[in-house]
């Protein structure tokens, strides 16, 4: 799963690139969504974090 995040986030990073305003806004939304998605799947694999409910 990683992996497919990174991924994306390197796809993102590049749009960004030749991003317009309105599509740069969008584009960063995702990014900062995706690089919060990865830190938490890596948070889990390393136990640092359970990824269950908490119910």
């Amino acid at each position: 799963m990683t992996i497919t995040l990174e991924i994306h986030i390197e796809q993102l990073r590049r749009e960004l690139k030749n991003a317009d305003p309105a599509e740069r806004r969008q584009i960063e939304a995702e990014l900062e969504i995706a690089a919060a998605e990865l830190a938490a799947a890596i948070a889990e694999q390393e136990g640092t974090i359970d990824a269950a409910p908490p119910f």
